[in-house]
């Protein structure tokens, strides 16, 4: 999956308002999305992670989810929470700046990279 791939949702939200929804990681529940963006090649969540770590915010790019149910509002992300734990810290003023997206963008696909050549 390229970095571009990253930042656009691979699974249908049309119509949806992703705001509050619960966010799965493949290994438990990480919290609350806070804000979801749906831009054309540059969409994303953040999620409020609460007590989890330490009420912290996660940004996540669109392409980690893997799928939406809206009878349960909840997203499920391809990540495990170690992995989203681990990734670039996220900081409201840098959300739009290139390179932090890139860095993101880069950690997130690697991720996802590795676990397909595994499979």
């Amino acid at each position: 999956m390229s970095t571009v791939d990253m930042w656009t949702f691979s699974t249908t939200t049309t119509g949806l308002d992703l705001t509050g929804y619960k966010v799965e990681a493949r290994d438990g529940s990480i919290g609350k999305i806070d804000e979801a963006t749906y831009d054309a090649g540059g969409s994303f969540i953040v999620v409020d992670t609460g007590p989890w770590i330490f009420g912290k915010k996660v940004m996540l790019p669109a392409g980690v989810i893997d799928s939406v149910d809206p009878d349960t509002e909840t997203v499920f992300v391809s990540q495990e929470k170690e992995e989203i734990k681990n990734a670039p810290e996220y900081d409201e003023d840098m959300r739009n700046d290139t390179a932090f997206r890139d860095d993101l963008g880069t950690y997130y696909g690697s991720r996802r990279a590795s676990r397909d050549e595994i499979v």
